[in-house]
Parts: structure tokens; C-alpha cells; sequence
């Protein structure tokens, strides 16, 4: 029997999808872009062989990274199983170019690289929030268009196609964020050198190092400017130069670089060229206009560096911004944009206040009791319905050991059958409660869940794991649970998230929530 050939241009997957370019080969993975004949669209594809032992964790990893909703991130619009023995996912199509394509030619001006990886550094810090890393972040995985915006790929995806590892801790999600983190700064430090610090990358060359210390972007090129040149030694110093703070979050890293780059406009000569700044971050060949009369044989020295003015603090970069976005028309625009910032401040305040002013306070002093339940629902986002046995909610809070909420019964995994994340019940307390504990009865063992707990303001009832926080995790539980929780944890919404659920025959496996107990002072 003949070898099934390999894809080509032309083939047609799952009825719908037609295969034109093959975009890259890497890890054993290849990308194509294709035209969705259905929606008649592009759409790019990325496809792992079935029989690869790493196919069921790509697609886990495309599957979970869709509870990131930035738009900085491609969107995963279909997956698909054993098609042609391979798996795949759809994403949307970006008209755009790698980075790394870029940077091979010239690096990026430091406005625009200070623009661009302040973007990717919030879109990664909304990935955090929701426990998603991407752990791979080199130029490669970041897109620019041609309208300047920012696209980010490859996340949750580039890890599974790593060697097939071991269950994650807490202390390796930690890791992983730390991992995101340091490269950012790499991605900085090649914005502005085209050299990747520590190793060859993407293309680019290694960074130099002196005594085993990475020099820092303004040792390497000339034209660096300062405040991003710190950043940079903020993200990758170890420790940062001058006793400067580290920055080891993301949306810190975003809000810092939103300062930074603006030491080349302070110094400009030409007022008139200030404002024409054009979005399209694509163009390498930057217009510097030279100033002042030609130099004569003997050009004056340069005045010593401590004769020189300090550099600006954001404060006054902020200011001379002001004052320049105040010229001609966007004078008027700027005075709107203002005002109707006053406006939502007053009426945020006035609404806070009323809020503040009807939630009765929570005294320290109050016994902890056992909190009644108003209502009770079934909690499955990633359900095709999102519902799963809603009949049988209320049995979980009914005093009945006898009765209970099942989930539906899965095959094959204890992990829902690798369907879904979790699925569980969502307890409404009838207000803000200080919740201290809860004791969960469940029938069969072991049983992993987590807690997750909503704002105490929110008034509407939870139905995606979106604005809601995870405030205890237990994995392996028998079947009576006492989870204690962080004192002060404030809630209205309180959610039991089942992640996998014990086997009830041979290959079949289903959980069942007894009764719920919440326990706190009201």
C-alpha cells in the first residue's frame, strides 16, 4: 500500500476549507493559509499528524486559550480531529508580517518598539489574568500590519508542540509567567538592536555580553533612548542598574513602555515635523532631518555630560504632549475627550457612593454561620447549551445527603473526557457575604474542583468564568471537603467548578455534588 501523499495547494479539508500557501514548517507542525469556501474568507490552518504524540495536548491548548478574548490575540475559530490523519486549528487570517522578517532588516525606532511591546505586554497580561502563558514569545509569533496594529500568535499552541511534559504546578504556572515576562524584555531588546539576548533566534543574532553581564540596547546601537533603554535593564537586569525597580508583571511592563520613546521628539529641531507621525509601524527607514549650519574643520567639542540638562521625567513628557495635541482642530477634540471624562468620573463616583451607602457593613466582630443560599443554577460555559442537568441544581443545597446535581456522564478521561475545562454550580448568596469556608459532599472519589468567587457588586448571575476570581483549588477529594478560604474574600456569586470526576464504571466517569455549606458572616 502506497504512502498517503502530503498535503498541497489545492486539497480541500472537511468539506469546506481549501489549502493555497504554505505559510511555515516548524516542530513537526506545518501552517497553511486557506479560504473558508462556506464563509468564503481566509482562515489559517494549523495542522500536528493525529499519530503524533503530542496531538491531543495541541489540541487542549488551542482549546484552552480561547477563554483569552483580546483581540491581540488570533482567534481560534474551529478544531477539527483526524482529518487526513492530522488535527487541526482554524484561526482568523491577519494580512501582516512576522517581526522577525523586520528586525532581520533594521531595527525599530524607539517609539515604535516601545509601542509595540507595550501592546503585546497587555495582551499577555490579560492571558495571565485567565491562566494562560504563552512561554514561547519570540519576533516570529508577533505581527505587525500595515494600520499598525498588533497581532499575537502561537499562544497555548507553541508550548504544546514542546516535547510532551508533565502536569503543571503552582509553582511552574509561576515560573511560566516569569518565563512570559523576561520575554518581553528580549523582544524589547531586539525591537531596538535586532539581536536576541542569550542565543541565536528567529534569525537574529546573539546579544553581545561583557564579563558575562548583557550589555545594555544603548551599549549596542547608538540612538537608544534613555527611559526605554532603562526599561529594558528594568525586565532583564538581574539585578536592574542604578537600584531601579524590577518590572515583573506584564501590565506593568505595558504601562512603563506607554512613557517611554519620547526622547527623540524633545530634542527635535524642526517644531513642524513634530506631529507627523504616521501609525504604520512597517516603515525602516525613518527621515532625520539635519539641523543647523554645515560643520566647519574644526567643529566645537561637545559639552561635558554633567553640563547637561537632566533627561525629562514622564511628568513633563506627558505635559509636552498635551501642549502639542492642543494645536489646530484636535485642540477641540482634546477638550471633549476631557470633558467627557469629568462627566463619567462624577457620575462613577455618584453611583459608587449610592452603592457604598446601601451594602450594610461587615463587622469583625460578627460570628461566622452557615449562610443561606437564595438560588442555585448549573455553571457550564464551555457546554454546547450551557446546561447540564439544571433540573437538579437545587438538590445541591436542598439538606439531602440523598440527593444531588449530576454532571453528565463522560467517556474515556476523568478530565470530562478532554471536552471541556469544568463544568459545576454557581451559588447566589443574595448579596455581598464575607464567605470563610464551605464543606462540599460528593459521591465517589477522587474529585477535583475549584472555587471561584464574583466582585461583590456584581448583581447579574455568572455564566462564563470572566470577571470571576479562583480563590481555592483541591485536587483528589474524597468524599466530605472543607475548603477554608483567605479571610476578607467578599462575594455574592460563588461558584463549584469541577475539573474531574470520578469513575462510575468501566471507562465512564461522572461527578455529583451532594450538598454545599457556605459558611460566614453577613
Amino acid at each position: 500500500m502506497s504512502e498517503r501523499r502530503p498535503m498541497a495547494s489545492g486539497d480541500v479539508l472537511a468539506h469546506r476549507y481549501e489549502l493555497q500557501d504554505l505559510v511555515t514548517e516548524k516542530l513537526g507542525s506545518t501552517t497553511w493559509r486557506a479560504h473558508d469556501q462556506v464563509l468564503n474568507r481566509n482562515v489559517g490552518i494549523e495542522m500536528l499528524s493525529s499519530a503524533d504524540p503530542r496531538a491531543d495536548h495541541f489540541l487542549t491548548a488551542a482549546r484552552g486559550s480561547t477563554a483569552v478574548t483580546d483581540p491581540r490575540f488570533l482567534r481560534v475559530l474551529d478544531l477539527i480531529e483526524d482529518e487526513h490523519d492530522h488535527h487541526l486549528v482554524i484561526r482568523e487570517w491577519a494580512r501582516a508580517f512576522p517581526l522577525d522578517q523586520l528586525l532581520a532588516q533594521s531595527p525599530l525606532p524607539n517609539r515604535r518598539a516601545a509601542t509595540v511591546v507595550a501592546e503585546v505586554a497587555e495582551a499577555l497580561s490579560h492571558a495571565h489574568e485567565h491562566g494562560v502563558y504563552h512561554r514561547r514569545l519570540t519576533p516570529h509569533q508577533v505581527l505587525l500590519k500595515q494600520s499598525g496594529a498588533v497581532r499575537v500568535v502561537g499562544l497555548g499552541v507553541t508550548t504544546a508542540l514542546s516535547p510532551v511534559g508533565r502536569q503543571d504546578s503552582l509553582s511552574d504556572l509561576q515560573a511560566y509567567e516569569q518565563l512570559d515576562v523576561q520575554a518581553l524584555g528580549k523582544l524589547l531588546y531586539a525591537c531596538l538592536t535586532s539581536r536576541w539576548p542569550g542565543a541565536h533566534v528567529d534569525g537574529l543574532r546573539a546579544a553581545p555580553t561583557e564579563h558575562g553581564r548583557l550589555l545594555r540596547p544603548r551599549q549596542v546601537r547608538a540612538g537608544v533612548s534613555r527611559d526605554v533603554d532603562t526599561a529594558c535593564d528594568r525586565i532583564l537586569g538581574t539585578p536592574p542598574r542604578n537600584h531601579a525597580a524590577p518590572l515583573r508583571k506584564a501590565g506593568d511592563i505595558g504601562r512603563a513602555l506607554h512613557l517611554s520613546g519620547e526622547d527623540d521628539d524633545l530634542i527635535d529641531d524642526q517644531p513642524s515635523l513634530a506631529g507627523l507621525s504616521s501609525p504604520d509601524l512597517l516603515r525602516l527607514d525613518p527621515v532625520i532631518v539635519p539641523g543647523g549650519p554645515p560643520p566647519g574643520l574644526k567643529p566645537p567639542r561637545r559639552r561635558p555630560k554633567a553640563y547637561e540638562p537632566a533627561p525629562p521625567t514622564p511628568l513633563e513628557r506627558g505635559k509636552l504632549r498635551a501642549r502639542r495635541a492642543a494645536k489646530g482642530d484636535r485642540g477641540l477634540v482634546l477638550l471633549g475627550i476631557v470633558g467627557a471624562l469629568v462627566i463619567l468620573t462624577v457620575l462613577a463616583f455618584l453611583v459608587g457612593r449610592s452603592t457604598d451607602d446601601s451594602a450594610e457593613p461587615i463587622g469583625k466582630s460578627s460570628p461566622v454561620r452557615v449562610l443561606p443560599v437564595q438560588r442555585v443554577g448549573d455553571f457550564d460555559p464551555q457546554g454546547e447549551d450551557r446546561r447540564e442537568n439544571s433540573e437538579q441544581a437545587r438538590r445541591a443545597i436542598d439538606g439531602k445527603l440523598a440527593t444531588g446535581w449530576q454532571t453528565a456522564t463522560y467517556l474515556g478521561a476523568a478530565e470530562l473526557g478532554n471536552l471541556k475545562d469544568g463544568v459545576g454550580i454557581v451559588l447566589d448568596l443574595g448579596g455581598p457575604r464575607e464567605v470563610d469556608s464551605l464543606r462540599v459532599r460528593l459521591e465517589g472519589a477522587p474529585t477535583s474542583f475549584s472555587i471561584y468567587a464574583s466582585q461583590p457588586a456584581r448583581n447579574k448571575v455568572p455564566r462564563t468564568l470572566q470577571g470571576l476570581r479562583r480563590v481555592a483549588v483541591l485536587d483528589r477529594a474524597g468524599t466530605d471537603a472543607t475548603v477554608s478560604l483567605q479571610s476578607g474574600i467578599l462575594t455574592r456569586y460563588v461558584v463549584v467548578w469541577l475539573r474531574s470526576v470520578p469513575e462510575v464504571d468501566e471507562g465512564r466517569f461522572r461527578g455529583e455534588i451532594r450538598e454545599v455549606v457556605v459558611s460566614g458572616r453577613s
